[in-house]
């Protein structure tokens, strides 16, 4: 068992820049393609991703200190660290649950295309993590691998499902036809969809709009996405504590950020049409006139400058949050620049209204804070049981994280099991 554990975690380890073209690749070759054409939309597809991911890490080593450097400045004691996204998926496949979960979620996957029951084929294999994630909180509480994988379904289920229903979002505003996103971080945000449609029937905040278009009209050349990047990070630098230089330099990497995002997604969709084409066709002429939707990275949605927008102007609002919520004791550090995987459904809802985003995105990061809070004794014992290797400050005695202790189809699964244990 241990062998084949290693192996997973062997595969996992070489990241989404090589498993997704090889998953790209595969599908090509399924439904009909000539090698030559899935091998180019497959590696098409590893370029743009190694390209975005450079983007994400120039996005990360940036906002991390950042917020470090907030935290900091305002002598924040809180006694639970949001240890971030690697930690938590390094706790996930340590489990015993893990060895199954990729079998399990692709089996799931296909019985659920099979009987009609999600358009979704999802080739995002890396983030199978958050299944697993699920799957060993669960374990943890009742030690019963059954009840593990149960979850960990159940868990799958509801994404693809959201998933589902975001597709036309996806489709028509983030213009991503053929794709869908199942990302657990992300779709944990879905309810605040429901609170941009109800936010959108409130007098006077309805009519409020700050999105790139308006902006650039209103402010010209200096209201492009170039120079919001820019602003946006000066501002967090500042905020941070950073001499000038240093504001310049953190300003100068989120201008990057977002106009190289973009960029990087359009290389992506011309890797991902062919195949995307094919799957059609192969579909149709099997099981008659179906639709059938990509499943791929959250990272995708990041091309709109309003999801980079509304995630720097929510990192400073999400410590603020974490010093004055009475009950909270989360201390947001690793998660903050994953902010923009988790608001992105929002953004979409919002139709990139970045005022509304930012107003939905405070309430469920709030949540995220309390249900994090909530969730750390059994986060904790889970890092221990793994051997996980943390920098802790002494006065922080617990562990847990804005990504998946602060997820609410996470939270409300481990809640509905705790009845049972």
């Amino acid at each position: 068992m241990q062998g084949f554990v290693d192996f997973i975690q062997g595969f996992l380890d070489l990241g989404a820049t090589v498993i997704l073209p090889v998953a790209i690749f595969i599908l090509g070759l399924v439904f009909g393609q000539k090698p030559g054409k899935a091998f180019r939309s497959g590696l098409t597809i590893g370029v743009a991703f190694v390209g975005i991911f450079l983007v994400v890490d120039l996005l990360v080593n940036n906002l991390g200190p950042a917020a470090q450097g907030m935290v900091e400045r305002l002598g924040v004691e809180l006694n639970v660290i949001d240890v971030g996204w690697p930690a938590t998926s390094s706790i996930a496949w340590a489990s015993v649950v893990a060895a199954f979960i990729i079998p399990l979620g692709l089996v799931v996957n296909v019985v659920m295309l099979l009987t009609k029951t999600t358009k979704i084929m999802n080739v995002d294999i890396w983030n199978f993590w958050h299944y697993t994630f699920m799957g060993a909180v669960v374990y943890s509480i009742s030690d019963s691998i059954v009840q593990g994988l149960i979850a960990a379904v159940i868990f799958q289920i509801i994404t693809l499902k959201i998933a589902d229903w975001t597709a036309p979002m996806v489709r028509d505003f983030y213009d991503l036809p053929g794709v869908a996103i199942a990302t657990g971080s992300t779709v944990s945000y879905a309810p605040g969809i429901w609170m941009v449609k109800l936010l959108q029937k409130i007098p006077v905040i309805k009519d409020l709009n700050a999105d790139p278009d308006t902006i650039q009209k209103r402010f010209g050349i200096f209201g492009e996405s170039i120079f919001i990047g820019l602003a946006l990070g000066a501002i967090i630098g500042a905020l941070a504590g950073y001499g000038v230089g240093d504001i310049i330099d953190i300003g100068m990497a989120m201008a990057a950020v977002m106009v190289l995002m973009p960029r990087m997604v359009k290389i992506l969709m011309e890797g991902l049409m062919p195949v995307s084409e094919s799957a059609r066709e192969w579909l149709n002429k099997h099981f008659g006139n179906r639709e059938i939707n990509i499943g791929l990275d959250a990272a995708v949605l990041l091309g709109h400058p309003s999801v980079i927008a509304t995630a720097l102007i929510l990192v400073p609002i999400t410590v603020v949050l974490a010093v004055i919520l009475p009950g909270n004791a989360l201390l947001p550090f690793g998660d903050l620049a994953t902010i923009p995987f988790v608001v992105a459904f929002i953004v979409g809802a919002a139709r990139g209204n970045i005022i509304h985003s930012v107003i939905v995105g405070t309430v469920m990061i709030a949540l995220s804070l309390y249900m994090a809070t909530d969730i750390a004794p059994v986060f904790t014992e889970m890092g221990a049981n793994a051997d996980l290797e943390m920098d802790i400050a002494e006065k922080s005695t617990r562990i847990s994280s804005i990504d998946q202790g602060g997820n609410l189809i996470n939270w409300l699964i481990w809640r509905f099991f705790e009845l049972f244990n």
